[in-house]
């Protein structure tokens, strides 16, 4: 029978193929459920190749320098200039060239099915698969169909923008070469990593425009604070509670930038890294009663509340709860867990993920930011936990009057601050900004997701002399 009308019946379907449908896929598939994956770009998804990892991987080779070039004796072997070539090819190799053939391995070595194509839903249980080279395949599930298509970059409504054609963070991180002069639109993770990576590979001029009052909004005000100081001292000129309100493309190329106050910043590209959006426009929601472009409200099983049936799951971006590969990944083995197990017949008792505040309320997100300083963080900010009526408490310290950060660089500067709620004795929130301290934030993540009380935290002993040490001053200061 020709492929475009083969009906294919399936235990499972899962839209995208990027880290989450990947590992949604893994869990029901390790159960034994008979698995399908359809994705319309690469297997691997947006994380593997456009964000996380090709990010990283640039944002690390200056990082390293500046590491070495901090620590006296070090820094006297560092003679050479960075290698831009070598950087950018070591970034091309974690992006695999832009192929996906070790992530369809993957998928293969499992037992999962591939369907590449862009797949939309076609009713209940019903997946439709539009196939590059023409034809439709449509595909059922016995038991349920996970959306893991993620998001896409926000482009707002400018006059000039789009025909300006400005990067987004796929271009940004993918670029063959640094371009003379960039201009940045949004001050957050994006904007402030690639204003720090392409200010190390040979961008001479960079102009950030945040509209907001800080760097960084949702985290700590000191967090933001240092990373714009340190952009500054790099050359970026970051503009606060800047607004850009047209944007033109002249004929050599250049990209000019019409600011509310009436001056022109102009520059060679255009990075527009103003948020993300969920990725169904065009996914078949309307099919089951969803409105199309819109994010997915799910409960702590990832099960999209609004489609009758328990058939429907939603789960990474897409459900906005937590816009980290991460938290989709963790998203994932939850929601593959609870398919298998009510394909199976067994209980599903939500209370085991809905009693942890990362799941229900996004109380317990880790993030680091790859900036210089890094910013690790957890759990919720002093004013978030305080807008939640907590009884809560910053607690302060210097990472620089830490032994093991002195050792770690010469003259290191960095800044801790946990939230305690005083109510309960336990951390509910943990930012640390400083040179690798990227490194240090799960330690937090430990203590916040068990909620460990201080009076038991006190006996966990950091080792002498390393950074961690802040733990000891940060619970001596609270009193301890």
């Amino acid at each position: 029978m020709d492929e475009a009308s083969t009906d294919r019946a399936y235990d499972v379907i899962v839209i995208g193929a990027g880290p989450t449908g990947e590992n949604v896929a893994g869990r029901a598939a390790r159960a034994g459920l008979r698995t399908v994956v359809v994705e319309a770009e690469l297997v691997g998804g947006e994380c593997s190749y456009w964000a996380c990892m090709p990010s990283k991987a640039l944002l690390r080779p200056p990082m390293a320098v500046a590491e070495a070039s901090s620590v006296r004796g070090a820094r006297e072997a560092v003679t050479g200039r960075l290698d831009v070539a070598a950087v950018l090819e070591r970034r091309d190799d974690f992006a695999h060239g832009w192929n996906d053939e070790s992530e369809v391995q993957w998928l293969d070595k499992h037992g999962i099915d591939l369907i590449r194509g862009h797949g939309r839903l076609a009713g209940e249980r019903r997946v439709v698969v539009d196939q590059p080279g023409g034809g439709t395949v449509e595909l059922s599930a016995r038991h349920a169909v996970a959306i893991a298509t993620g998001t896409t970059a926000m482009v707002p409504p400018m006059p000039g923008l789009r025909e300006a054609k400005p990067w987004t963070s796929r271009e940004a991180t993918s670029a063959k070469a640094a371009p003379r002069s960039l201009a940045i639109l949004g001050g957050g993770v994006v904007g402030c990593e690639m204003a720090t990576a392409w200010s190390s590979l040979g961008t001479r001029e960079i102009t950030l425009i945040q509209r907001g009052e800080r760097l960084l909004p949702g985290n700590e005000p000191f967090a933001g604070e240092a990373v714009k100081s340190a952009l500054e001292g790099r050359g970026v000129q970051v503009l606060l509670r800047a607004t850009a309100a047209n944007v033109e493309r002249d004929g050599n190329g250049r990209v000019s930038l019409g600011m509310a106050g009436g001056e022109t910043i102009v520059a060679d590209e255009l990075l527009v890294a103003t948020g993300r959006k969920p990725h169904t426009a065009d996914i078949g929601l309307e099919t089951v009663g969803l409105e199309p472009g819109t994010w997915l409200e799910v409960d702590d099983t990832m099960l999209v509340t609004e489609v009758p049936g328990g058939w429907l799951y939603a789960a990474g971006d897409i459900n906005h709860r937590a816009l980290l590969t991460h938290m989709g990944k963790y998203q994932a083995r939850i929601c593959g867990d609870v398919i298998a197990a009510r394909a199976a017949g067994r209980p599903v008792d939500p209370a085991p993920w809905s009693a942890h505040a990362a799941t229900a309320n996004n109380g317990c997100v880790p993030q680091v930011i790859f900036t210089d300083p890094e910013v690790g963080a957890v759990g919720l900010t002093t004013d978030q936990a305080a807008s939640r009526g907590l009884n809560v408490r910053p607690v302060d310290y210097e990472i620089g009057d830490v032994a093991g950060a002195s050792l770690f660089a010469d003259g290191y500067k960095g800044h801790a601050r946990m939230v305690v709620d005083e109510d309960r004795g336990v951390i509910v929130g943990m930012t640390l900004v400083g040179m690798a301290v990227g490194e240090m934030i799960h330690a937090a993540t430990i203590a916040v997701a068990g909620e460990v009380p201080l009076h038991r935290l006190w006996h966990a002993v950091p080792s002498y002399p390393t950074m961690s040490e802040i733990w000891l001053r940060l619970l001596e200061t609270y009193g301890l």
